[in-house]
């Protein structure tokens, strides 16, 4: 691929992010209120089709905002730095273009928590704590870690993670209004259960490892050193014996030194001669971010 390609691409995701950002905090807000027509398909119906017929992306994104939701009680807020939420946007929609899955809007967040780690909810919404941008140098790092995350939203893991749960089997839509007693309850529990594989358990070490190589294809492909993604599993490594273990990607992915070796292997197919890392960049806005400063 072209790495000129890589300028256009972020161009065009500052404006798509910055739109899609603000509309999807408006959503989240709407989830806190039972009246609301997001509120309402939460505690909505289930339309039973065929349990072969595979879920909708309507049905896939409030399942997504939901556990979006919980995220943030569990981990933190939004960084209060717009300009910060942007440039993370902009990465990841580069990146996110580039992906097996790239017709559907992603959304990226930076959640004030010092636990390290990344993850993604269903229908495109991926998050990526302080403390794990912290650990990274350059542009090219960050890309890594949201490609990892996007690969997870692509090949739908956490779906696939609970798809055996009574409630999805056969439900292949959430629809308004109706729902109560029972499959609410369903829906609350699948939630839970995801929330779990998310946050403490992980999910099955197949999928990680597929991440990973869609990390490096996809970084490789948006113009990126796909190195980059390995060193940030090194640096992760020389900080495991000292760092929080609860909730990290240290507790919920498969053991670092099996992901550095199995991805180390694989980088002669992706040359990094010419991809770019992009340093300052980076640093002009994650730095400001790191001193509680906004860029102007």
């Amino acid at each position: 691929m072209n790495k000129l390609r890589l300028l256009p691409l972020v161009a065009l995701s500052c404006l798509i992010a910055a739109q899609a950002h603000a509309g999807w905090q408006d959503t989240i807000n709407n989830l806190m209120k039972p009246d609301s027509k997001e509120g309402k398909i939460l505690s909505g119906a289930t339309q039973v089709l065929s349990s072969s017929q595979e879920m909708t992306y309507q049905t896939e994104c409030t399942v997504g905002e939901s556990l979006a939701l919980d995220s943030m009680q569990r981990f933190g807020k939004p960084v209060q730095n717009e300009a910060l939420q942007k440039y993370v946007n902009l990465v990841g929609n580069a990146v996110a273009r580039n992906s097996r899955r790239s017709t559907i809007p992603y959304r990226f967040v930076v959640l004030d928590s010092p636990v390290q780690n990344a993850f993604a909810a269903p229908g495109g919404i991926v998050f990526i704590s302080r403390g794990l941008l912290d650990v990274l140098d350059n542009e090219a790092e960050l890309a890594g870690v949201l490609a990892h995350e996007v690969g997870h939203v692509a090949e739908k893991h956490a779906l696939k993670s609970i798809r055996r749960a009574q409630f999805l089997q056969g439900a292949s839509a959430i629809t308004a209004a109706t729902m109560k007693g029972s499959k609410g309850q369903q829906f609350e529990s699948m939630v839970g259960d995801m929330q779990s594989t998310l946050f403490d358990k992980g999910l099955d070490q197949g999928m990680e490892y597929e991440a990973d190589q869609a990390a490096l294809e996809t970084t490789f492909r948006t113009g990126y050193d796909p190195a980059a993604f390995v060193s940030v599993l090194q640096k992760l490594k020389k900080q495991e014996a000292t760092a929080a273990k609860s909730g990290s990607w240290f507790s919920t992915h498969p053991p670092l030194d099996e992901r550095i070796a199995r991805l180390s292997a694989r980088l002669d197919k992706y040359p990094s001669a010419g991809s770019a890392k992009l340093p300052a960049r980076f640093a002009k806005y994650v730095k400001p971010a790191r001193s509680g400063k906004s860029v102007k």
